[in-house]
């Protein structure tokens, strides 16, 4: 996480918040096959990756009236191919649907990895050979859990540097 003095032009970022069961599981996985030179971050499912820092209250107020409804289902849904990497799907048809009422609030702001579709998902493996990211993905299949799960909140980070500044996390209802 990023430290010093806050970067007023920092990219924000929005995650979908893990619950701590969960989070501790996909982040040991993270820890173990994830380069250890590359992991900066702890385990996380990132919603939109830059958007600009103007809209920093506007966005803590949408997220606040967005998490006032119940915390999301999801589920993991197997193991995603990233190419040189590996991650956990993660299926939840309410955020997806509370994702695309951010981006339509948030349309004509958004970078092009953000308008893309969201594929909800854990990264647990990144920028390694597709030889090891396959074996990975073969060993993690049969084993995955059936784990289903309900996020707790809406994160909000400061893109400084390659590191995140946690801004605030904003909880689902309960």
């Amino acid at each position: 996480m990023a430290r010093g003095p806050r970067n007023p032009n920092a990219p924000l970022l929005i995650t979908a918040e893990l619950p701590d069961d969960v989070l501790a599981w996909a982040d040991a996985l993270r820890r173990e096959h994830y380069p250890p030179e590359r992991n900066r971050l702890r385990a996380h499912v990132t919603l939109f990756h830059a958007l600009p820092p103007s809209v920093e209250e506007e966005l803590v107020d949408l997220l606040g009236a967005l998490a006032r409804t119940a915390p999301p289902q999801a589920r993991f849904a197997g193991v995603m191919k990233l190419g040189n990497g590996t991650a956990i799907a993660i299926e939840s048809p309410e955020m997806v649907a509370l994702h695309a009422a951010i981006a339509e609030r948030m349309h004509g702001l958004m970078t092009r990895q953000d308008a893309q579709p969201l594929r909800l998902h854990v990264t647990i493996q990144n920028k390694v050979t597709s030889q090891a990211a396959r074996a990975l993905q073969e060993d993690l299949r049969p084993r995955l859990p059936a784990t289903s799960f309900r996020f707790r909140g809406f994160g909000l980070y400061a893109w400084e540097e390659g590191l995140w500044r946690p801004l605030r996390v904003i909880s689902f209802h309960r």
